[in-house]
């Protein structure tokens, strides 16, 4: 159970290192049983450990090597620490290969150590050493028919809010109706709203709208008529991405377009499936 809590931890903490640290607590383990059958205390055993490991941790950092200041001496570190970690892994073959990719992703963080800006996406097919890393990001979703394509001066939209015409939002309601006539004008009374929706969407400076949630065939003609490329359905994941990188905000009310942030990037590369 001890060593599986330290392996299911050091996964989560560090992403690696998973067997050296079972092995190391297996080892203490059995250690520490010989020294229980000859009686030392448990809480005696622990305060020794507690001392090895900060002996250790001491000895690690005086024999540390800095080399931050010298760009392909700290590139040969990062890749040394990749190659070293895929060794055990079933990438072990192409180690050099991906510990390029790695390290390349690692660098252009910046020293921001935010790993979350790194999107890993996996796609079947092919083989290991088709992967590539691409310095933009990707959005693997489809365009509307209709939406523009290759704009340029991107300013970007992002946005998780309902953008259908056709589900009724109470439960159980419900709706009576003496001829067909008046079915038409429930369904035009529902596309004015849409389009006082999409109106109030274009008020922002945008040319781009990315939506969590589906976007229907009526707005999406709205938006194309003004010029707007419109992405639906984006996972949540990337939309959290997509504003991390681009320096906008996740919005779903769209009354005051001044107090929004709108994420910008370089001109985008589209292609319609």
């Amino acid at each position: 159970v001890v060593s599986t809590q330290s392996k299911q931890w050091y996964q989560r903490r560090v992403h690696g290192g998973t067997t050296s640290v079972t092995v190391l607590a297996s080892e203490l383990i059995r250690e520490a049983e010989k020294l229980i059958d000859m009686r030392i205390h448990p809480q005696t055993i622990i305060a020794g450990w507690r001392l090895a490991a900060k002996a250790a941790k001491e000895a690690l950092e005086k024999s540390a090597i800095d080399h931050s200041s010298d760009e392909a001496l700290f590139r040969e570190d990062l890749m040394n620490i990749a190659r070293t970690t895929l060794s055990s892994k079933i990438l072990s073959q192409h180690k050099d290969f991906f510990s390029n990719l790695a390290v390349d992703a690692v660098l252009r963080l910046k020293g921001s150590g935010s790993l979350d800006a790194i999107q890993i996406i996996k796609i079947q097919g092919g083989s290991l050493d088709e992967s590539f890393l691409d310095a933009g990001f990707l959005l693997n979703r489809r365009l509307a028919c209709s939406s523009p394509r290759g704009l340029e001066n991107d300013k970007i939209l992002i946005a998780n809010t309902p953008m259908d015409t056709d589900k009724i939002k109470v439960f159980g309601s419900r709706v009576k109706v003496e001829n067909i006539s008046q079915i038409a004008e429930i369904e035009l009374a529902e596309k004015e709203k849409m389009k006082d929706k999409v109106d109030l969407i274009c008020a922002h400076d945008m040319n781009v709208f990315i939506n969590r949630q589906l976007i229907y065939n009526y707005p999406e003609q709205l938006f194309a008529d003004k010029g707007i490329m419109a992405i639906k359905h984006a996972d949540f994941d990337g939309i959290e991405r997509l504003a991390l990188v681009t320096g906008g905000e996740i919005v779903s009310t769209f009354g005051h377009p001044e107090m929004v942030k709108i994420g910008k990037c370089d001109p985008t590369s589209t292609k319609c499936n």
